[in-house]
């Protein structure tokens, strides 16, 4: 049966109608197109919203996760009301919201090697709103062996990169990138920040390469991978090349299914957390043991490793600020007679530090269990989060 648009849709896609580049049949095969979002977070919020709105007709998210306050201020399908709700749930009602005439299908649960295959295989298009390199990996991987292509976006700080991966007319995203960052190298949004409309500059660029896709319209960013700079305002292109020896696009592929992409990516327990966690029990300190010492005798000198923007939000009283990168150079400051504890934010980047400071011969060296989060929880609520 032929796709036809109601008298309902036409008026609310008719500014599409009257370009000669969508016109009536372009609104057909956006109506008739499907499209997988992975993630509903920074990127995925007006990628989605924008999808929603052009009218593409089934619109897939996948997501695991919940509102935090700490999204607010850039993921935009979710508002205050939203903390502690599921994201699905969220962005699911506002782009119901926003076009009621299309289909939203909820994928609420992990994207991983094991269910990626079927999730992806009933979507024309799949778009990466990811924040991690094993999920960038695997969404890759998905799209080559289907032979779909792969709208890209990342984001850190002030800087964006957009593209769109498609192995059977261009690069892919191995062939740009063809081993991961060490774990740690490259700072989470959480722990570097990013610039809260800078999601929204990405997003809609891959909204609109998603739309370029399905109308067959116009130069897509295949074989471009697009640089965006917010802090000077300025644009870069460079052009990546299909990489011949690409273990899974190349002449001679070694991949031919879905591998361990934490494995791949160093990620031996799935998050950083978990490598701070790691840390054996001499090497760390819970917020309220570490509050009943600093009560007691014994000197306590407490390292705090973040940044001094960082430090300028909040700190312990008595503590000594040396950031992560500057424990190399400045690790004479310190004494290795001492018991110092190490905190940060959360106990990642003080684990990090910890580590370095322990190959170097520090042996009493602890770190706090969830860093200044942790000690907000447990000992001093007027601490804030952040």
């Amino acid at each position: 049966m032929a796709t036809e648009l109601s008298h309902e849709e036409i008026l609310r896609y008719s500014r599409h109608l009257i370009m000669p580049e969508v016109g009536l049949s372009g609104q057909k095969k956006l109506k008739e197109a499907s499209v997988l979002c992975i993630g509903v977070g920074g990127l995925g919020s007006p990628l989605a919203m924008y999808l929603a709105a052009a009218g593409v007709g089934r619109i897939g998210l996948v997501d695991f996760d919940v509102v935090d306050f700490s999204n607010l201020h850039r993921q935009i399908l979710h508002h205050t009301d939203d903390v502690g709700r599921s994201k699905l749930e969220s962005a699911a009602e506002k782009l119901r919201a926003i076009n009621p005439e299309i289909e939203i299908v909820l994928h609420e649960e992990l994207f991983t090697s094991a269910n990626a295959m079927a999730i992806c295989k009933d979507y024309d298009v799949i778009a990466d709103g990811t924040d991690n390199f094993p999920t960038r990996y695997l969404t890759n991987d998905v799209c080559v062996l289907l032979g779909k292509p792969n709208v890209y976006a990342s984001i850190f700080r002030f800087e964006g990169q957009a593209s769109v991966f498609h192995a059977e007319k261009g690069p892919c995203y191995r062939c740009l990138y063809p081993e991961p960052p060490p774990p740690g190298m490259v700072p989470s949004c959480a722990e570097g920040g990013v610039l809260g409309i800078l999601p929204g500059i990405m997003g809609t660029i891959q909204a609109t390469e998603v739309i370029k896709q399905i109308l067959g319209s116009g130069e897509p960013l295949i074989g471009r991978l697009l640089l965006f700079n917010a802090l000077e305002m300025r644009w870069r292109e460079v052009q990546p090349m299909k990489d011949p020896d690409c273990p899974i696009c190349g002449e001679n592929p070694t991949i031919h299914e879905l591998i361990d992409y934490e494995q791949f990516c160093g990620i031996s327990l799935g998050s950083e957390e978990a490598h701070a966690e790691e840390l054996e029990a001499k090497w760390v300190i819970t917020p309220s043991d570490l509050n009943a010492q600093l009560q007691g005798a014994d000197k306590v000198v407490l390292l705090d490793v973040r940044e001094p923007h960082e430090w300028d939000i909040c700190h312990l009283p008595e503590a000594t600020l040396i950031p992560e990168g500057d424990i190399t150079a400045r690790m004479n400051e310190l004494d290795t007679a001492d018991e110092i504890v190490l905190y940060c934010r959360t106990g990642i980047r003080s684990a990090r530090a910890l580590n370095q400071l322990r190959d170097s011969g520090f042996t009493k060296l602890r770190n706090l269990v969830g860093g200044l989060h942790g000690w907000a929880d447990e000992v001093d609520p007027s601490i804030p989060k952040y």
